[in-house]
């Protein structure tokens, strides 16, 4: 990664005012109780023309996987191996696209999530935002079906908003989202995209 792009990418009036005001609060950690598990996940931002731009994944289809196909940030469970959740989220970030966090510049952390969902395993997922330099590349592996960079005016703007619908029970849930080339973010994902963009407000 070019440092030097890192640089002025820190120095971007956006970033340096997301940078702030993560470092300015204090994250809430959601209480871990007996049998959960937990997983980390990176928000990662570069600056590209100018233009801050945050990272989606479209994780690959998977008999089993409660988040399959789904859009996502790179991420994953905790492993022993692994001395903390930040150290989670840039080893699953360096298996899943070959892209080495360490080498670009880790800004903090937002707050847990821990959803209460039958469909879901009981788990607190923890955020982290990293920035990474413009000339970054990938090599996704198969649990990796696609990649996207998105700007983040477009995901402010009004057009970028959408909806996910879907049967529970034969009732049609609406859930709210962002708009991603064909794609919607939503779930989990909405609700990191949505906490990271509310610091952004002037």
């Amino acid at each position: 990664m070019s440092t030097r792009a890192l640089e002025r990418a820190l120095q971007h009036a956006d970033v340096s005012r997301l940078t702030r005001r993560i470092l300015s609060r204090t994250a809430v950690d959601a209480t871990i109780e007996d049998g959960m598990r937990l997983a980390a996940v990176a928000a990662v931002l570069r600056v590209f023309d100018d233009e801050p731009e945050l990272l989606f994944i479209k994780r690959a289809e998977k008999a089993g996987d409660p988040w399959s196909g789904h859009m996502a940030f790179p991420g994953g469970r905790h492993e022993p191996g692994d001395v903390s959740l930040e150290m989670t989220a840039v080893r699953e970030t360096q298996e899943e696209l070959a892209l080495d966090l360490s080498a670009g510049h880790m800004i903090g952390r937002l707050d847990d999530l821990a959803p209460r969902t039958p469909s879901l395993p009981p788990i607190i997922i923890r955020p982290y935002v990293a920035l990474v330099a413009d000339d970054v590349s990938f090599e996704p592996n198969v649990e990796v079906a696609a990649t996207y960079w998105v700007p983040l005016r477009s995901l402010r703007g009004e057009a970028g908003q959408a909806e996910h619908v879907m049967l529970i029970n034969g009732v049609r849930a609406r859930f709210p989202g962002y708009k991603v080339h064909e794609h919607v973010v939503w779930g989990l994902t909405e609700r990191i995209v949505r906490q990271l963009l509310s610091l952004l407000d002037p």
